[in-house]
């Protein structure tokens, strides 16, 4: 990274910890969320379901601003965790990871449903008449056969993650070195004269980390289906 700034630098990094962190929280929530949509009926269902995948179709200026107000530390939970524990997300690189985790959920979630609703019911039904309970036939069954939705659902959410601008720069502003990810770096490289160098070095990164992500994706998806096949 020689041929980058401090400042560039700090964003980069900055980037890959709070999408590193949203994958890392969101992950078993997406893994549970999979699992009950994806494998059981219940009043509501469509409601819960829609709930999940509304960051999808949703601005993403508007997921931050929905943030904002709950989140922040005047809204209904950021003021009661602010209050309580001193916790304060807005503005903070924290809350940049709670944005980017809201906005990348569906990703997940849609990767790993398709992979539970995939799985063959049958071995649910023989583990159950052999004694296994739900978490049992989670752990021993449903989440061997989903790795392949798991692994490309996070590393394309990951993808994602670092790319996000909307949510973000409304929940958490941008501030460089504490919340000035890599798109909010290029935005506001834009913004200066003579900054177009430093945003196609930018953007150049973000591009190749995109790419190599989904090309990660694809290949780790391949490689546990084909292991799981010679099982």
């Amino acid at each position: 990274m020689e041929f980058l700034t401090p400042m560039e630098t700090t964003a980069l990094l900055l980037s890959l910890r709070v999408a590193g962190v949203a994958i890392a929280l969101g992950l078993p929530v997406a893994v549970l969320a999979a699992w009950v949509l994806g494998r059981y009926s219940f009043p509501g269902k469509t409601l819960v379901d829609g709930l999940v995948h509304l960051p999808l179709v949703l601005p993403p200026v508007v997921t931050g601003y929905i943030l904002l107000v709950t989140m922040g530390t005047k809204g209904v939970v950021g003021g009661w965790l602010y209050q309580t524990f001193g916790i304060k997300l807005i503005f903070t690189a924290e809350g940049a990871s709670l944005a980017v985790a809201v906005t990348s959920f569906p990703l997940m979630v849609r990767a790993i449903r398709l992979s539970v609703e995939a799985i063959d019911g049958g071995l649910e039904a023989a583990a159950r008449t052999l004694g296994a309970g739900p978490v049992d036939r989670f752990f021993t069954i449903l989440l061997p056969l989903m790795a392949p939705g798991l692994l490309s659902g996070a590393i394309v959410a990951f993808a994602a993650a670092m790319g996000e601008f909307g949510a973000v720069i409304t929940f958490v502003s941008n501030i460089p070195g504490q919340t000035q990810t890599l798109p909010l770096a290029i935005y506001a490289a834009t913004q200066e004269p003579g900054g177009d160098a430093v945003a196609a070095r930018l953007a150049s990164i973000s591009f190749g980390v995109a790419l190599i992500a989904l090309m990660l994706s694809e290949f780790l998806a391949h490689r546990v289906r084909r292991l799981i096949g010679q099982t």
